[in-house]
């Protein structure tokens, strides 16, 4: 019992509970992301995500384990794509860059929504551990969906950047890029790896993030 006793407190619960804290936001953010794919998808005529189910605010529908476990442990990470079929769009490349653009757009309405909730429930509140604790988990969740928004923007196969930029190329320079595509997360990795551009992402992610707190008046 006095090992148990002892064991108990060596542990770092602040640690842990930040770690859930982070986990939690993660979740909010990915599955946020992924559930508009579908919902764009849908929206311009492609079942395909519904029929499997992934037009959910369930985070284990969304959830790529290996992906998350790379999150934490490398900083960069992923969840299952969302299936989609553009034989149901009627433009098949403008039906693709919008469902693409869905996932980023949501992500930043998501920050944005996170930050003009934190000001209005938070404006001349008693401040208390608790509050704090929200305000906290709140602000996480604006800066991660920022970074997951500006990183999918990113044109390199599979992001959404690359959809998007495809899009407006010729069909044949289109079918030519696409062969490519299960290339891209090996350069992702690389850029990753090497640190290529970390300090212009988080400036970036900085300077959306100050342009909502302006925004919002906080």
């Amino acid at each position: 019992m006095h090992y148990l006793s002892n064991l108990w407190a060596a542990l770092d619960f602040g640690s842990l509970l930040d770690m859930l804290k982070r986990l939690a936001a993660v979740l909010l953010c990915l599955t946020v992301h992924e559930t508009c794919h579908g919902l764009a998808a849908y929206a311009l005529g492609d079942p395909t995500a519904r029929r499997a189910h992934r037009l959910s605010l369930n985070p284990l529908r969304h959830i790529d384990w290996f992906g998350l476990l790379m999150m934490f442990a490398a900083g960069f990470g992923w969840a299952k794509p969302v299936p989609v079929d553009p034989n149901f769009f009627k433009k098949p490349k403008q039906g693709m860059a919008l469902t693409a653009l869905a996932g980023p757009v949501s992500n930043f309405l998501l920050a944005f929504l996170m930050l003009f909730a934190a000001k209005i429930i938070f404006s001349g509140s008693s401040w208390t551990q608790t509050n704090e604790a929200i305000l906290d988990f709140m602000l996480t969740v604006a800066v991660l969906s920022i970074g997951l928004g500006l990183f999918n923007l990113v044109p390199i196969p599979p992001l959404d950047g690359s959809k998007v930029l495809f899009s407006v190329l010729p069909d044949r320079a289109y079918d030519q890029l696409m062969r490519y595509e299960r290339y891209g997360m090996l350069l992702l990795f690389a850029l990753v790896f090497f640190d290529v551009g970390s300090s212009a992402f988080s400036k970036a992610i900085r300077w959306f993030f100050e342009l909502f707190c302006r925004i919002v008046g906080l």
